[in-house]
């Protein structure tokens, strides 16, 4: 397997409310593993968006191609940098309606907002839980997807670090979108406050 770039680890899972200067386009990334069961050893990818197919369905594409054992039960997980587009979400759910096999748990980095919420609530409606990323899944992912042979320009730790605080208001954010009847207005600025309380 191909592994990113701390570099591209750093800018991509970078969950920061903006980006600093220099701006670079914030990609959509999907890290994937896929666990036997019975205790194999896990297969893991990435994949991002291409012209035509969002990395979620280049990712549902991939597992299919698999041609996995339907005997044998697999645990799935992945890490986005932007949570699924409502078009995505039901695709997934679809695709995991189909699998019995597979147990599939998606963690992200950053939400996509009001015209997202619809994607969220459907996921988080069926068998595919949504969760948002925290230190637990950031290390996961640093430590089996990143390629560590040259130093970072960085503190890994501290960067973890950062990344685990401000998962905590997008996890705020997420856990009001999950209340029934609760229609959560606004991009970014909810979470600005959050951060202040």
């Amino acid at each position: 397997m191909a592994l990113l770039t701390a570099e591209t680890f750093s800018l991509q899972f970078n969950n920061k409310r903006r980006v600093n200067k220099p701006y670079y386009p914030r990609k959509a990334l999907l890290c994937y593993q896929l666990t036997p069961q019975n205790g194999s050893t896990p297969t893991r990818g990435h994949l991002k968006n291409k012209k035509k197919n969002h990395a979620e369905i280049r990712f549902i594409n991939k597992i299919k191609s698999m041609g996995l054992d339907e005997t044998q039960c697999y645990q799935v997980t992945c890490y986005l940098t932007w949570s699924p587009c409502p078009s995505c979400a039901g695709k997934l759910v679809d695709f995991i309606k189909a699998y019995h096999h597979l147990n599939l748990s998606i963690f992200a980095s950053r939400l996509y907002y009001h015209w997202h919420q619809e994607g969220l609530l459907l996921l988080c409606g069926s068998q595919v839980p949504v969760e948002v990323m925290g230190l637990p899944e950031f290390t996961d992912c640093w430590e089996n997807f990143v390629d560590h042979e040259e130093p970072p320009s960085f503190n890994p730790s501290e960067k973890l670090e950062e990344l685990d605080k401000n998962s905590r208001a997008i996890k705020r954010r997420l856990e009001r979108i999950k209340i029934p009847g609760v229609h959560v207005q606004g991009c970014y600025m909810d979470i600005l406050y959050d951060a202040e309380v």
